[in-house]
């Protein structure tokens, strides 16, 4: 770890030093730095191994957010009150379909994702990716997820869209269609292929960001991709409730977006936003029917009074 305040702590850590004992001597000489800089530091100072820090660091995290957020909607499944915020009411997941899901995602979790999260540090760093303290003020951490988010939505857009081309499809994308209605934990049921594909919106985006400005932190990236999990798996619940943040900021994308896809299997191909889909014409549901439907009346009506 790169970080000449840092320097004055090393000596004297050993095998045996216990991480309480870094992080200690790290907040008696570094008083300018946070708490959570100050944990940071210490991480990475006591596991004396960047690569391996990040690795652990990242695989955890990721576990951790992913099967955290989606356990409130898995206890939402299963009270009956929550039913009528439901968008397929009548599809609820048994117990059986949770657990096999999750199974399935754990499973690639460990062999398709873990392989990729331990190369990501030193190819990010080989990028100009910067893990030192102190951290970025907020507002450019802002400032960067916002632009991530825009990055990704297109990617995603595209990329899912070519997914449903025919032969993609059956022998990619399907897997992820098993659930009509879907729910929380389906958010990364797919195949391996789909997983790097369109992760590479996720991971890749900030890595071309950073190569291009040298402008990222490691923090900027975790907290980018926190929210792009809440985001995925708030979109797979199946519930929109009247706080749901669609009904506040109308681009956004959401549940009710996402839900409509599962159930007619096309169209609805952004992940964040909507207006992928709204200037391609590939917005799905009853309403975006109707407006094709009377735009292509209104076209016959102008032909005909010609």
């Amino acid at each position: 770890m790169a970080t000449a305040i840092l320097n004055a702590t090393i000596a004297g850590f050993n095998s045996t030093t216990t991480y309480t004992t870094v992080f200690e001597e790290i907040s008696k000489y570094n008083v300018q730095l946070n708490y959570f800089e100050r944990l940071w530091a210490a991480w990475y100072l006591w596991m004396q191994n960047d690569t391996l820090a990040t690795g652990i660091m990242s695989f955890v995290m990721h576990e951790v957010i992913y099967f955290g957020r989606s356990l409130p909607w898995i206890i939402i499944d299963a009270i009956p009150y929550f039913n009528r915020y439901k968008l397929q009411n009548q599809k609820v997941p048994s117990w059986r379909e949770q657990w096999e899901c999750a199974a399935l995602v754990l499973l690639s979790h460990c062999t398709v994702e873990l392989p990729q999260i331990w190369l990501f540090h030193p190819i990010a760093v080989y990028f100009g990716l910067e893990y030192g303290v102190p951290f970025p003020p907020a507002w450019k951490i802002a400032m960067h997820i916002a632009i991530f988010f825009v990055l990704e939505d297109a990617w995603h857009y595209w990329f899912h869209r070519a997914l449903h081309y025919g032969p993609l499809y059956r022998t990619i994308h399907k897997l992820h269609h098993t659930y009509s209605a879907p729910f929380g934990l389906v958010a990364e049921y797919a195949s391996p292929i789909e997983v790097m594909l369109l992760a590479f919106g996720t991971i890749g985006s900030p890595i071309v960001w950073v190569s291009i400005t040298g402008d990222l932190h490691m923090i900027t990236m975790y907290l980018w991709i926190v929210f792009r999990l809440f985001q995925a798996i708030d979109a797979h619940s199946g519930y929109d409730f009247p706080w749901s943040l669609h009904h506040f900021l109308p681009i956004w994308a959401g549940a009710e977006h996402h839900d409509v896809h599962h159930e007619k299997f096309i169209g609805n191909y952004a992940s964040s936003f909507r207006w992928w889909d709204y200037f391609m014409d590939t917005e799905a549901g009853a309403e975006a029917s109707k407006r094709r439907r009377d735009k292509k009346l209104a076209q016959i009506r102008a032909k005909k009074a010609q």
